[in-house]
């Protein structure tokens, strides 16, 4: 087991500084942070205004208390809940959590539609470019790199 330890390190690190496995990793730490940034977003600049116009609501701190034994508690928090040891659904939290994943989500469609944009016009560039010439001295349609005419041997 040990004498092929070098050759599978040789092969790991070949495999790791490919280029793809770098770039792959670039993304998910760069996805990782934009994660952040949009919840920030959600929890502190979306949700606050959206709350304070429904009648002061915060959403992080909306909840409901599974009843145990049949008796329903109240609690004036979530915190208090949760100190309590009662089993709570935070439905406020999950909210926030899809506006954050359609944000996410809409970031990602405007990237990718732009990524196709890109490529769709520098499609329609090569697309547009001539792949044929006609030979000025036999009129006949060649491709565009020869030197030569194939039909009539003359130079192009």
């Amino acid at each position: 087991m040990f004498k092929n330890l070098k050759r599978y390190g040789d092969e790991f690190k070949t495999f790791a500084m490919r280029g793809n496995v770098i770039d792959m990793a670039v993304g998910i730490i760069i996805g990782a942070a934009f994660g952040k940034i949009v919840d920030s977003l959600v929890n502190d600049v979306i949700m606050p205004p959206l709350g304070w116009l429904m009648g002061r609501v915060d959403f992080a701190k909306l909840f409901i208390v599974l009843p145990l034994d049949g008796k329903f508690e109240h609690f004036d928090s979530l915190d208090a809940a949760q100190a309590a040891g009662a089993v709570t659904i935070n439905y406020g939290m999950f909210i926030n959590t899809i506006i954050s994943f359609l944000l996410v989500a809409f970031a990602v469609f405007l990237l990718i539609k732009g990524i196709n944009k890109l490529q769709a016009d520098k499609k329609e560039a090569e697309e547009a470019a001539p792949t044929t010439k006609e030979c000025p001295h036999c009129f006949s349609t060649i491709d565009i790199r020869a030197h030569k005419c194939p039909n009539c041997t003359s130079e192009v």
